[in-house]
């Protein structure tokens, strides 16, 4: 009777959850007559295990916490499969697991040992990674992907009030290729039992993303989202208090890209130049749905090298906004590159569209538009790198690359549906573009977009109004905040994520003090799309960048005179397809062998935590020894936290190289380094020569310090 009552729920899954299995070729690669099997997944829901148990092939014995078997309905659940209740916190728990596998039973363990409350994986337990050591067994992970929406996960909303769940989500199991645990037989007790736990914790991140990538182009993408997520909820709003749901910004795509395709005819590569507004994602979504790909114009970086931005990327239009125009004063930019660009203002275009055209919007279908139909490995975005040690280049990220290092971020870090992102980082920023308004969009949360990080006052006041959930921002950014905000204006956030620049500690301990908050901080290059490692609250370690995100490899390469780390050169599915550059424009140059040099001096330890020990151009050669500028800055803001400090180095006859502060902490001089120096124990090679006090040091539009500026200032100041 029993066979009777499994083959009902399979049915009732199937036809009420749609369920979907994917990588069955993974588990039959498994040869259980040579090794026995170890099963583990995400556990989202009450029904996980039902689903595994009907859906995967095989008798499947499941351990179970006997807090799980104390209701009615969880003991109807479980009486479906084969399953055997345990005491978590008990050490014979492991063993009854190990001598179920060594019999030949094909056995399986959640990990987290219970159910999220947060959408994202919980902690590890020991206890699998231990079970998988003694019993030799092969670990096969399962990704559980749709039941968290489902009306049996346990985000009910009382915490999270923003979630609508579902009655019958679609769900997918997705089983990833089966791994083995490694570790060295000299490691003995908890260091042993701590590298398996991460082991399995790596496992599970890689897991999920591989469920939920797949091979698609941004249009497509958001035409999913609007399918998966609650198409008429708000998804966007701006400081105009305009707000776009999934729903409009797919009938905008239609609609203002039908209207763009006329003006633009068969360009291929066209600029976009708009703040953070609601305009910004309707303007890129209509490109993308026509197939044009979006060259996000940095409007800060000056006439020059926006212009130079223009010929690089082979640029005969820039689309932007009247009222932008207006209130950020580019009138002047504006009539230098008419000569040579082509502006097409939203304004003008809004009025061409008329009801017919509307009309047609409604009635056209989403899925027959050019873009749906895109190459995901081709061009769909051009950035431009920040210029702060040279001139920008062009970078072009394929669909790919940006909907992987998507999946890669939510793998490490979750975003729930609904959930409020506050974003005022530019998107002609990678950080901005991906994290700040793609991410959201394509996974059902909602996203806030302020015009300028650089309002200190008004950025933690709004956050706070809009009880926002998530902030992205620099050290820059973070540290204004700080010196303006009250101590309550971040009471309703879970996350705030620090990258583009070192993350100081001083920033970090005053948000510990002050707000009660940690900063996770991150790292990634315009290059890799952009994030390549984070911080998150499971894994986490202060002062490092966190550990590498799913799918990006890594190579060190020694540097002359360089004795810690080494230059970190990545590899993966989001590095990009290449460089534009200003001395052969339109010119796609990939990177050689899919590997990014990102020109960056790191380190990895034991565990796979990054840190960043410098650039590999902020080195200064000085009486034959190698100085790190970025060291240099670290002990003086330690001792001088207020200011911003920027050291540079300059040619000097007798020892090669000098250092030179540059500096807007009117309190400084030569003389405080030196005691900052001795009270940190540092080599007298690195005290600066000469202090330079300025009112305000050279800033970037997207946070970072502008070193060629700095360095031009010095020269200059030196010369004089």
């Amino acid at each position: 009777m029993k066979w009777l009552v499994k083959l009902l729920a399979k049915l009732f899954f199937k036809l009420l959850y749609r369920v979907e299995v994917k990588g069955l070729e993974n588990y039959h690669a498994v040869d259980q007559t040579q090794q026995p099997m170890l099963i583990i997944a995400n556990h989202v829901s009450l029904i996980d295990g039902p689903l595994l148990e009907l859906f995967l092939p095989g008798k499947t014995t499941f351990m179970v916490d006997k807090g799980h078997t104390k209701k009615w309905h969880e003991r109807w659940i479980l009486g479906m499969g084969d399953y055997f209740t345990v005491d978590m916190h008990s050490p014979y728990a492991a063993k009854h697991m190990i001598e179920e596998l060594r019999s030949g039973k094909q056995c399986m363990i959640f990990p987290e040992g219970r159910i999220t409350t947060t959408g994202a994986l919980m902690k590890i337990y020991d206890g699998t990674g231990m079970v998988a050591a003694k019993s030799n067994a092969a670990i096969l992970p399962v990704h559980i992907d749709g039941a968290l929406l489902s009306k049996f996960s346990y985000l009910d909303g009382t915490r999270f009030s923003f979630i609508k769940s579902f009655w019958f989500p679609k769900i997918t199991l997705s089983i990833a290729p089966a791994q083995q645990l490694k570790v060295a037989k000299n490691m003995k007790g908890h260091q042993r039992h701590h590298v398996l736990t991460e082991q399995v914790a790596s496992m599970m991140r890689l897991s999920a993303y591989l469920g939920t990538i797949e091979q698609q182009n941004l249009y497509a993408a958001l035409l999913q989202a609007k399918a998966k997520f609650r198409a008429k909820a708000v998804c966007v709003e701006d400081i105009n208090d305009q707000a776009l749901s999934l729903k409009k910004i797919v009938l905008a795509s239609k609609v203002l890209g039908r209207a763009l395709h006329n003006a633009l005819g068969d360009e291929k590569r066209v600029g976009l130049m708009l703040p953070n507004v609601a305009g910004m994602p309707a303007s890129f979504f209509a490109l993308q749905a026509y197939g044009y790909v979006p060259a996000m114009i940095n409007f800060t970086a000056g006439n020059h090298a926006i212009r130079s931005a223009c010929e690089t990327a082979e640029l005969r239009t820039i689309i932007t906004s009247q009222r932008f125009i207006d209130a950020f004063e580019l009138q002047p930019l504006v009539r230098e590159l008419s000569s040579s660009v082509r502006f097409i203002l939203l304004e003008e275009v809004r009025e061409t569209i008329g009801i017919g055209a509307k009309l047609a919007g409604l009635f056209t279908a989403a899925g027959a538009l050019p873009g749906a139909g895109v190459n995901p490995d081709s061009e769909a975005v051009v950035l431009f790198t920040s210029g702060s040690e040279g001139a920008p280049k062009g970078v072009v990220l394929s669909h790919q690359n940006i909907i992987s290092n998507i999946e890669q971020i939510s793998a490490m870090l979750n975003l729930l549906p609904g959930e409020q992102l506050f974003n005022a980082l530019p998107t002609f920023h990678s950080f901005g573009l991906t994290a700040g308004m793609l991410w959201p969009i394509l996974k059902g949360g909602k996203v806030f977009f302020y015009p300028s990080p650089m309002h200190y006052h008004q950025v933690p006041e709004m956050a706070y109004q809009k009880n926002a959930r998530l902030i992205f921002g620099t050290d820059t950014f973070f540290s204004g905040y700080a010196r303006k905000a009250h101590p309550y204006d971040f009471y309703s956030l879970r996350a705030l994520v620090a990258g583009a620049e070192r993350l100081r500690p001083e920033t970090r301990q005053v948000y510990a003090d002050k707000y009660h908050q940690p900063i996770f901080e991150g790292y990634g290059v315009t290059e890799t799309a952009p994030v390549l490692s984070v911080n998150i609250p499971t894994a986490f370690r202060h002062g490092s960048v966190g550990q590498f995100l799913p799918m990006v490899e890594y190579r060190l390469e020694p540097v002359q005179g360089i004795e810690q780390g080494g230059r970190l050169f990545v590899k993966g599915p989001n590095i990009m397809l290449g460089y534009l550059k200003p001395d052969n424009p339109g010119v796609l140059q990939p990177p050689e062998g899919g590997w990014h040099d990102t020109g960056d001096i790191v380190e990895v330890d034991t565990d796979g935590f990054v840190w960043i020990r410098g650039r590999a151009k902020r080195f200064a050669k000085i009486g034959g020894e190698m100085v790190s500028l970025t060291a240099v800055e670290t002990y003086i803001n330690k001792c001088h936290p207020e200011g911003h400090h920027v050291v540079v180095s300059v040619a000097d006859e007798r020892k090669g190289e000098k250092l030179v502060l540059v500096t807007d902490d009117q309190s400084l001089s030569r003389q405080s380094v030196i005691d900052a120096a001795k009270k940190e124990n540092v080599s007298e090679l690195m005290i600066p020569k000469t202090v330079l006090l300025v009112e305000q040091v050279p800033m970037l539009g997207t946070g970072k310090t502008n070193y060629p500026a700095v360095q031009e200032l010095v020269e200059q100041q030196l010369v004089k």
